[in-house]
């Protein structure tokens, strides 16, 4: 008598669970447009799928527009991550973009961020990336100061000595005429940057030898190759050894940076000059907490600030070796502001002078693009993830038209050129819609370091685009003809052999680290 019941009994609760299951999966979210799932695995399942019809290890919002694309570009789309992680809603327009970015009475600082508790031995557990409401913004308050333009502008002598030791290694690429990774040499260079602007710490980032680099980049570095992968966020339980070899490195971490802090306060009274040094300016006890909190801030400017100041140092370049006029654009402006010469000195000198800054704001062109549902239904999103995906918003042939997917910095200034004439969008030129252009988002919450990250680039390729010419080697690398010049695509760029791409790499990088040989120009 007792085995039936019991059978009925776990008969009963598999039904209940198998339905409860399929009200998750087919119904709870159904009128969020979304592929077919897999009752058991949602869309991972189908994220495989279309993983295995290109390279396995591209970043995954190359799947994305895809599903995006095959469901007929809807502008929100639900990707069902369960067992995995949450379900996730991916947003295509930009105006969703914009509501999830606004403030509102609910939210006066804008939607919460998602808290990537993964990432905690990197940017700690008070980091302002993971912060709320008046936490926020009492951090907001801290640091603000050290991230205004007329302070950063003060750091250019730092900003300029550092891009010095980058032009040495190009040049030492030009005599061997030895093709190398762009990437890394990248992100030594803004690690150094944000060393000494942030922390007001020289960490060798640069330097060759690893013995010679700080402890800090030596430590950070191995923290960081612990999340190298595609498994990057998967839960604790999957990745054990992973995840104390994380918390190990990031502990240590957290003493160096600690020491600078420090420092930081005890100096900051003789005049130093550094974001740190400033936020601490009417700090007379370091308590604690404010350690802490200073500590994951100075972990997280670095984290937030390195990878993708130098991955868009690296296809900048790419891109302006495949687009010919748009270099001789780049180049006849900096001929205009900052005169024919090209040497390293020169060109410090005159950014040093007193109109430095002005030529730094006249940079119009290698500035573009740094301008600041439509179907009326309500969704609920509560307990998603809810991805603003620049990959699908700047890419958008609603706003971009048939240039969505072609390097067009004149799209941004309106310059009268036969590429704008022939890639034409649905908005006269210079008036793309500030909500699709979203790369350090937008709102309340938008990047405290994008001002910071501009005038790096500005510098950078006001040094480097004129002395240098790139050209690539591997994935991406131009076709020639049988004369061995470069073929033409439509609208004057180089035809390329094969599609470079993206992949994850806690941030998303080109997958070869941007191989290029170099030569001067």
């Amino acid at each position: 008598m007792l085995k039936p019941l019991i059978l009925a009994g776990l008969s009963l609760l598999v039904a209940y669970l198998y339905n409860k299951l399929r009200y998750k999966r087919f119904q709870q979210h159904a009128g969020i447009p979304q592929l077919p799932p897999s009752l058991l695995l949602g869309h991972l399942k189908l994220m495989g799928e279309y993983l295995a019809r290109g390279p396995a290890d591209r970043h995954p919002d190359s799947v994305f527009i895809q599903m995006n694309e095959d469901l007929g570009r809807p502008p929100l789309m639900l990707v069902d991550l369960r067992p995995v992680n949450r379900p996730m809603v991916l947003v295509r327009s930009h105006e969703i973009a914009e509501q999830v970015s606004r403030a509102s009475k609910i939210f006066p600082t804008s939607t919460p961020k998602a808290n990537p508790r993964y990432l905690e031995p990197v940017i700690g557990p008070t980091s302002i990336l993971a912060s709320h409401g008046e936490e926020w913004k009492a951090l907001r308050k801290r640091f603000s100061p050290g991230f205004a333009p007329r302070h950063l502008i003060t750091m250019l002598p730092c900003i300029l000595d550092k891009t010095i030791s980058f032009v040495e290694h190009l040049d030492s690429f030009v005599r061997t005429g030895d093709d190398f990774s762009l990437v890394p040499f990248g992100v030594n260079l803004t690690f150094d940057i944000i060393g000494a602007v942030v922390m007001g710490e020289d960490l060798h980032a640069q330097h060759t030898n690893p013995d010679s680099q700080s402890e800090l980049i030596r430590t950070y570095r191995e923290l960081l190759s612990a999340y190298a992968d595609d498994k990057a966020d998967l839960p604790w339980w999957l990745i054990p050894r992973t995840i104390l070899k994380r918390r190990r490195l990031g502990k240590r971490i957290d003493t160096i940076v600690k020491a600078i802090i420090q420092r930081n306060h005890t100096v900051k009274r003789d005049n130093a000059r550094s974001i740190l040094s400033l936020a601490l300016q009417d700090t007379e006890v370091l308590t604690p907490q404010l350690i802490n909190e200073a500590c994951d801030q100075i972990k997280t400017f670095p984290f937030a600030g390195h990878d993708t100041t130098s991955t868009a140092i690296a296809w900048i370049l790419y891109e302006l070796s495949l687009t010919p006029h748009a270099l001789k654009a780049v180049r006849t402006e900096l001929d205009d502001i900052l005169g024919p010469e090209t040497g390293v000195a020169e060109i410090r000198a005159k950014l040093l002078s007193h109109d430095g800054p002005d030529s730094l704001r006249r940079m119009k062109y290698i500035a573009a693009g740094t301008v600041r549902t439509p179907d009326g239904q309500d969704h609920c999103l509560d307990g998603m993830i809810i991805y603003n995906c620049e990959s699908l918003i700047h890419r958008d042939p609603d706003v971009y038209g048939d240039s969505a997917n072609t390097f067009v910095p004149e799209r941004w200034i309106g310059e009268d050129d036969e590429l704008s004439k022939k890639h034409s969008t649905d908005l006269p030129p210079n008036q793309v819609p500030h909500s699709a252009w979203r790369p350090f988002e937008r709102g309340p919450r938008s990047c405290i370091g994008q001002e910071f990250a501009n005038i790096e680039l500005r510098v950078i390729i006001a040094v480097v685009a004129r002395r240098y010419n790139f050209v690539k080697v591997g994935l991406g690398e131009i076709e020639m003809d049988e004369m061995n010049l470069p073929v033409r695509a439509n609208g004057g760029r180089f035809k390329v052999k094969s599609e470079l791409y993206n992949t994850r790499q806690v941030t998303s990088k080109p997958v070869d680290g941007m191989r290029m040989k170099v030569k001067i120009a």
